[in-house]
């Protein structure tokens, strides 16, 4: 494999070589940006990043534990709310709390899951005695 050599400013490139293999020169940057590394483009541009290289959120997080936990009651695994929070020694406040998740509004979640919920919402705002009607959960988040 050829190497690879990164060049901060320039103009895209194309070598031809005689042995018919070609060479691409593509001006790039790297920053880092929150602990990650991005790609900036020659127009400047940051390129897309992909899911998988972003960390999961805490709200994330605690919505993905509300449903494996709810799953654990649903298919006998546990026997109650308390049993599992002895099981992850934690307080079954908590896992109260997190099942509660579960109950929410599939455009919170899909704004959860997207990270695009509004910066005031905290996970103590969504998981604390959430509304039953779902209008009610949008007025409360501001959807």
């Amino acid at each position: 494999m050829s190497d690879i050599r990164i060049q901060k400013t320039g103009e895209p490139d194309i070598l031809h070589t005689s042995d018919g293999r070609l060479t691409l020169s593509v001006p790039i940057q790297i920053k880092r940006r929150s602990g990650r590394k991005l790609v900036t483009l020659p127009n400047g541009e940051t390129a897309p990043v992909r899911p998988w290289d972003v960390a999961p959120t805490s709200i994330q997080l605690a919505l993905a534990r509300g449903h494996r936990w709810l799953a654990m009651l649903e298919s006998g695994e546990a026997k109650s709310l308390k049993e599992i929070a002895t099981r992850e020694g934690i307080d079954n406040s908590y896992v109260s709390r997190m099942v509660n998740l579960t109950t929410l509004v599939p455009d919170i979640v899909a704004a959860i899951l997207d990270d695009v919920l509004p910066n005031h919402i905290t996970l103590f705002d969504l998981a604390v005695d959430p509304p039953a009607l779902w209008d009610e959960q949008r007025e409360r988040v501001g959807l």
